[in-house]
């Protein structure tokens, strides 16, 4: 045959043609355990822990109550005003204390509001559920309901909902209207984080103050953009974003940045014209905006679907600018 790759015509009597074999079936080892059988581990001892650490906190208050008595009475003994000065401080510390644990705590329950309802957005989208996009709708307003730049993504969502068939338009109209702006300011502050690590890294002499300023810059672009999407995260939160900004980096996998991805960004060959610190500084600067677009996943309320992520090279490009000239 010229072609024995094309269409043929056959006749379905035609003796010329075999029967393929059925399929080999493979039948389950018994030998081998069930799923069932796999039975995850618990925690052992967790009761044992929780009595432990209860202890030491209440050893911890029970010293810090004695020394603050004796504070007080020693403060007494020798003039009564200064006994009442004494107790009114410790009256606003403590109440300080209380202020800072319920910010901490509300900040905590909104970081977990938010997982949620990225999660039931991503369920819509994966479903198709028109009504739970619109639960997503309402719990989004909920979310934002106290912030004054979301007025205008709301009054266009209110007119243009009736005309979203189906769960993918509407959640399409939801994260144009309400996500496009927050992106872009989420993004200037990863430039700007980025911006921050790289200069610091070029100019700190010692790599003590090199590692902790980059660790400080790092978890304040973390609060300043978890600020932008979901309000403030408070100290405690801005520790566990950044956690979960580290988990996410190591689940999708940190990307590889060598000569030709800074040579893309800072020109041909920059890298060898760089001075040592300059050049860690720019690795640097690039490795904050990874942090910052994992951050950006990580607080949005939303997943990206209907517009784009921020790519790594758009961010650190725009982030180390300045560092092309000084490779010249």
């Amino acid at each position: 045959m010229s072609n024995p790759r094309g269409p043929r015509v056959f006749k379905v009597d035609d003796p010329a043609l075999v029967k393929a074999p059925p399929p080999t079936v493979i039948e389950e080892d018994p030998t081998l355990p069930v799923d069932e059988d796999f039975i995850v581990a618990e925690p052992r001892f967790s009761a044992l822990s929780a009595l432990v650490w209860s202890a030491v906190l209440g050893l911890i208050t029970l010293a810090i109550g004695a020394a603050a008595w004796d504070l007080v009475t020693s403060m007494a003994s020798k003039n009564v005003w200064l006994g009442r000065l004494v107790i009114a401080l410790l009256v606003i510390v403590l109440a300080g204390l209380a202020l800072f644990v319920f910010r901490e705590l509300a900040a905590l329950s909104r970081i977990n509001k938010v997982d949620e309802l990225r999660q039931r957005a991503s369920d819509a989208w994966e479903t198709g559920d028109r009504w739970i996009a619109d639960q997503v709708r309402g719990e989004l307003e909920s979310l934002y309901r106290h912030r004054e730049d979301f007025e205008r993504a709301r009054e266009t969502i209110d007119l243009r909902k009736e005309d979203a068939p189906d769960a993918a338009t509407l959640l399409t109209l939801v994260e144009v209207e309400t996500m496009r702006p927050l992106d872009a300011r989420a993004a200037d502050a990863a430039r700007r984080g980025a911006r921050g690590v790289a200069a610091a890294t070029a100019l700190l002499p010692s790599g003590v103050l090199d590692a902790a300023a980059v660790l400080y810059m790092n978890v304040r672009m973390v609060r300043q953009i978890a600020v932008v999407y979901e309000g403030r995260a408070g100290w405690l939160g801005s520790w566990r974003l950044l956690k979960k900004v580290i988990v996410h980096l190591a689940a999708t996998g940190m990307i590889a940045m060598g000569d030709d991805f800074f040579g893309a960004i800072l020109g041909g060959g920059a890298l060898g014209k760089l001075s040592r610190r300059a050049g860690e500084g720019a690795i640097n600067g690039a490795l904050t905006a990874r942090i910052g677009i994992a951050a950006m996943e990580v607080c949005r309320p939303l997943p990206f679907r209907a517009l784009e992520r921020p790519s790594l090279r758009g961010i650190a490009a725009s982030a180390l600018t300045r560092f092309r000239d000084a490779a010249k």
